[in-house]
């Protein structure tokens, strides 16, 4: 595995807030990251905005200004956790997929390309920059648009379960999935779009508890203990 998209869940970077940031959960996900782009991995990232807004959930609001709220959720959450990398070593950047003042720079694969080659971490804020698709879409379009190896899933829950286990405490947890599975079984690891698409283009995930120590280095380098989602 050399290049990487890492999708971090807005919520699991709220860590027991549920809203907004929590800082040692970041610096923890930052020294994570560190280790890895260290040796040598190229690494992208995407993060949902749930930690400051759902909009789906909201009746009063059109959803194509709802959607776009979420947008702007994530460019902030990218902001954040782009500066917390930073302070901990590492170069980075912020695309998104429309004019976002001097805060970001437009998204090309081009552009992806050339900083991979300087060694600079590259965050993708903004979602496709359409309503009606989520971050999850954006995470496998731009996994597939950069030619990523791996999807590394880091949410609020340990891996794919049959049922949620929050309300099912029977919830049976898989080591290995195929996308195929997810789609007809409706699992629920990333929306259908964004299945569909990872079944069509061959990309693998694998999903994981971000609150699990060295969550993210272990999904790389082992021991794993979430799971694989196959194509």
């Amino acid at each position: 595995m050399k290049r990487i998209l890492l999708k971090l869940s807005g919520e699991a970077l709220a860590g027991d807030k549920k809203t907004g940031f929590d800082e040692e959960t970041v610096l923890g996900v930052a020294r994570q990251v560190k280790e890895l782009a260290d040796s040598g991995m190229e690494i992208s990232v995407v993060i949902g905005g749930g930690n400051f807004w759902r909009g789906r959930s909201s009746s009063t609001i059109d959803r194509t200004k709802a959607d776009q709220i979420g947008m702007l959720a994530t460019v902030m959450n990218c902001i954040y956790v782009s500066e917390i990398f930073r302070y901990v070593g590492m170069k980075t950047q912020i695309l998104t997929p429309f004019e976002c003042g001097t805060m970001t720079k437009l998204f090309s694969k081009d552009r992806v390309r050339k900083y991979f080659e300087k060694g600079i971490v590259t965050f993708f804020a903004g979602g496709t920059g359409h309503p009606y698709f989520s971050t999850d879409t954006a995470t496998v379009l731009r996994a597939v648009e950069i030619e990523a190896d791996m999807i590394l899933l880091a949410k609020a829950v340990d891996g794919v379960y049959d049922s949620d286990p929050k309300e099912n405490p029977q919830a049976k947890k898989y080591d290995e999935v195929t996308i195929q599975e997810v789609i007809d079984r409706k699992l629920q690891v990333v929306d259908m779009t964004a299945s569909i698409l990872c079944m069509e283009n061959h990309m693998p995930m694998l999903v994981f508890g971000l609150d699990g120590e060295d969550s993210i280095v272990r999904a790389v380098k082992g021991p794993f203990t979430g799971t694989r989602v196959l194509v």
